[in-house]
């Protein structure tokens, strides 16, 4: 990415004590507001299975504050929740600042502070959600006043969703109440870590959980029961062959790594004992397409397999046998198009010249799935998400805000 001088460059040379630089100043400044908040939103422990409401209140704050017209809606626990707000003119148009509030799970034993006290060793900052996506979120909300003096010319969105991941819920219940409200953005960046690199096209991610219903019986004599383990390896036996016939199916020019459609399986358990036929068993497993037609013919083929070979041998012995799929999530990918505001908005604020594709899944194929022009870029290192000691640099908050200011000059009348 080409920065030339701006907040990337204050990171390497802190304006001298006294300095008149204005522009230097209010950097550092908001540079240093969004350390705090970012220090604010890790102490909130946002893991996937618990409640987002501190974090969504503690949100909701800061942008009214700003001015800031605030829409919230609960899942159906109401133990989580969206926070849709926006600032500048009403209308069409607009553009959305999106980004998760959920994190996946930590281990305070495996890190080397504490995971949800965001900690600074040089120049990184520690703590679970710090780069996925917390970091884009403080970025976005320290910059909430700026946007708002500026006297917009199109509608600025913020948009915080629940259980993204294990699922993206919250975005397709947000993407749905948008439109039921009659708010057409027209823009959508998802601040996923991608090192500030511009991203236009990933995967989908498409999550499954195969549960087999057997019939115990005693270990010496097999053929008297259903294993329900048997079955669900000689399923899982089926994957795998579907795995490797979609390599042959890998679109041409294809620019994802791997180049074609994933299946993996994840978990697999079952059974009580070793010398006990397996009544029950559940396989974990997950596709990434790189084109929803990979998604059906998977889904065809392993729909078939079991209705007319499983099932039936199944059935032979017990009646009572079943298989039942459910779907986890399916979220789909980003498709790279040859027209795109999102996206050439974005390579201009950033100076990029070109827009690359992932492998990971995000919120963002939702949003374009509801006809917003999306594109993904935001500050960190998706190598650093999901692991113990996770990070994100200074240098790369500097970097996004450098990015929202543009944005900020971009949308002033």
């Amino acid at each position: 990415m080409g920065r030339g001088k701006g907040w990337g460059s204050l990171i390497r040379s802190r304006p001298a004590p006294g300095s008149r630089n204005g522009f230097g100043q209010q950097a550092m400044t908001i540079l240093a507001r969004t350390r705090e908040i970012l220090g604010q939103l890790v102490a909130f422990p946002t893991v996937s299975s618990d409640s987002n409401l501190e974090l969504i209140a503690y949100a909701a704050d800061l942008l009214s504050d700003a001015g800031a017209t605030l829409s919230l809606s609960r899942d159906g626990t109401g133990a989580k929740a969206n926070l849709f707000a926006t600032l500048g003119p009403a209308g069409d148009g607009g553009i959305v600042l999106s980004g998760h509030t959920d994190v996946v799970p930590a281990d305070p034993a495996e890190w080397t502070s504490d995971p949800f006290t965001l900690t600074q060793r040089g120049d990184r900052l520690y703590g679970r959600g710090a780069c996925d996506m917390k970091g884009f979120v403080a970025a976005a909300l320290a910059m909430a006043p700026r946007f708002a003096e500026a006297k917009l010319a199109r509608p600025l969105h913020f948009a915080l969703t629940y259980d993204e991941e294990i699922g993206c819920f919250g975005a397709r219940a947000l993407v749905k109440e948008i439109a039921d409200a009659g708010i057409r953005p027209s823009v959508a960046i998802i601040g996923e870590p991608t090192g500030m690199r511009v991203i236009e096209g990933h995967k989908g991610c498409y999550e499954y959980t195969t549960e087999f219903a057997g019939m115990e019986g005693h270990g010496s004599q097999p053929g008297k029961g259903v294993n329900a383990v048997e079955y669900a390896a000689r399923y899982v036996s089926r994957l795998l062959d579907l795995a490797e016939r979609l390599k042959e199916r890998a679109p041409a020019g294809s620019r994802f790594d791997p180049p074609w459609t994933t299946v993996q399986v994840g978990r697999m358990s079952g059974g009580t004992a070793r010398n006990v036929i397996a009544r029950s068993c559940a396989v974990e497993w997950e596709m990434r397409p790189v084109r929803p037609d990979d998604a059906a013919y998977v889904k065809a083929d392993l729909g078939a397999y079991a209705d007319d070979v499983l099932l039936p041998a199944m059935r032979a012995v017990s009646p009572n046998c079943g298989i039942v799929t459910h779907t986890i999530g399916e979220v789909e990918g980003l498709q790279v198009v040859d027209e795109s505001e999102a996206r050439d908005i974005v390579r201009a604020l950033t100076g990029c010249d070109h827009a690359d594709v992932v492998a990971f899944g995000t919120e963002a194929g939702l949003f374009q799935s509801a006809g917003i022009s999306s594109v993904i870029c935001g500050p960190g290192s998706i190598a650093q998400a999901h692991k113990p000691d996770e990070f994100i640099a200074v240098e790369q908050l500097a970097a996004c805000l450098e990015m929202l200011d543009k944005l900020c000059l971009k949308l002033a009348r």
